[in-house]
């Protein structure tokens, strides 16, 4: 049986894809991939939402809290373009959400010395903060 390069290009790229989506389905969970066990998901409202500086001065600040030892994970976030629905609250300005090993993590982080430097220097910018903690069902 005769192959082209097309057709053997085609089987190649097919038969990659299937391997490497089985790999990722089956690949087990390490620590460096598992969900932290406590989430601190914090929305910040600004004073000037129309100010880019102060949208970059904050979201710096927030990404300078990964430097805390207790911090396992870290995402800093803006409002998402996805569909507009009734439950969908989108008026906010800057998210982060940080993962935690456990409740004594979070608590240490709450007085650690950058905790407090940045809200010191950056509640300026902001309006309104609502946070929400998330401990992990087992």
């Amino acid at each position: 049986m005769t192959t082209t390069r097309r057709e053997f290009l085609t089987a190649s790229a097919v038969a990659g894809a299937a391997l490497a989506s089985a790999g990722a389905l089956a690949a087990p969970t390490t620590a460096s991939n598992a969900m932290p066990k406590l989430l601190h998901h914090v929305f910040f409202w600004l004073k000037n939402p129309d100010s880019a500086a102060d949208r970059a001065k904050l979201i710096a600040g927030v990404r300078s809290l990964a430097a805390i030892e207790t911090v396992r994970s870290i995402h800093v976030g803006v409002p998402a373009s996805t569909e507009k629905r009734d439950v969908v609250d989108n008026s906010y300005h800057v998210s982060e959400l940080l993962g935690f090993d456990d409740v004594a993590g979070q608590d240490a982080y709450q007085v650690h010395p950058l905790h407090k430097k940045f809200v010191d220097e950056h509640q300026h910018l902001w309006s309104k903060v609502v946070v929400y903690d998330a401990l992990k069902v087992d």
